[in-house]
């Protein structure tokens, strides 16, 4: 497959030095192939491996690097100072949407329903977190992604635990209030939402195993929502991505409970793109094959808020 848009020179940019680099590697391959494919003249770049200052001998940087350093700001901000135009968010969207804490402080400020949470540090009164928020919790490292670090707890005693190993991968840790239901993830391409994806792991909850290495984690598309309750969590997502600022693409993880409300968790904002991944299996279902997809990601390349 070819493409006539002449992207120019592309950076293909992934692995770098996060928790999830592992993943990053995979993705990125997936995006640098499917562009060299199709006609792009695109390279590979790992900043754990190169100069960063390099990045100003491309025309457009197709972001690959998941976690920090890469979904946080801190690339974006370095191609906005080398005014090299980048797929996905911007560096304030990509800043808050890293930050679990902070994207559900601004979804609450908008009135859109996340669930309940508190800051979490050592020494603190966990049977009074657990008072507040009641039983199951989740425990999740602020600004870490694939759910590296996360617990699913039961008791003050395992809350204390959680928080001890959430606390080895960031500073801030927060406990949220468990919602019982259905799990699903909106993807999200320019300003279109995707068919939602529900996901039914076989472990407690969709973390970092059930999401890369098990193979019977199910993947119902159709989600099984009907058509009108499909489209009011597509709007919500939308909303909740237009919120932060985000642009581009990305993807919005939700829960609907037991009373048919749903629940928004998390944005991410350079999700994974690797044979189990969510976007190209939403894409996928919407006629959209892997390369398009990443065709029409690079084409939406731009710099600042304006762009």
């Amino acid at each position: 497959m070819s493409t006539s848009v002449d992207f120019g020179r592309v950076a293909v940019l992934y692995g770098g030095h996060a928790a999830e680099r592992p993943i990053s590697l995979v993705s990125g391959a997936a995006v640098l192939k499917a562009l060299q494919e199709a006609g792009v003249d695109a390279h590979r770049f790992d900043p754990a491996e190169r100069d960063i200052v390099e990045i100003q001998g491309y025309d457009r940087a197709f972001i690959v690097l998941h976690g920090r350093g890469g979904e946080d700001g801190v690339i974006q901000g370095v191609l906005e100072q080398f005014q090299v135009p980048y797929t996905g968010s911007g560096v304030m969207a990509s800043a808050i949407g890293m930050d679990k804490a902070r994207t559900k402080q601004l979804w609450m400020g908008c009135g859109l329903p996340t669930p309940t949470y508190r800051r979490l540090h050592a020494g603190m009164d966990f049977a009074g977190v657990v008072t507040d928020l009641g039983l199951p919790l989740m425990v999740k490292p602020s600004r870490e992604g694939s759910s590296i670090g996360m617990a699913k707890v039961y008791s003050a005693e395992d809350l204390a635990k959680a928080y001890e190993v959430a606390a080895q991968h960031d500073s801030e840790v927060i406990a949220e209030q468990f919602i019982q239901g259905s799990e699903y993830t909106v993807a999200i391409l320019g300003e279109q939402a995707l068919p939602v994806i529900r996901m039914v792991p076989a472990t407690d909850f969709y973390d970092f195993e059930a999401k890369y290495s098990r193979n019977d984690t199910q993947y119902n598309i159709p989600c099984g929502l009907l058509a009108d309750d499909e489209a009011a969590l597509q709007r919500l997502a939308l909303e909740a991505f237009e919120v932060l600022g985000a642009r581009g693409w990305g993807r919005i993880d939700a829960m609907r409970d037991a009373d048919g409300r749903f629940w928004l968790l998390e944005i991410n904002t350079v999700p994974g793109m690797t044979d189990h991944s969510l976007v190209p299996m939403a894409a996928a279902a919407s006629g959209i094959d892997f390369t398009q997809l990443v065709l029409r990601i690079l084409a939406q390349a731009a710099r600042g808020a304006a762009a």
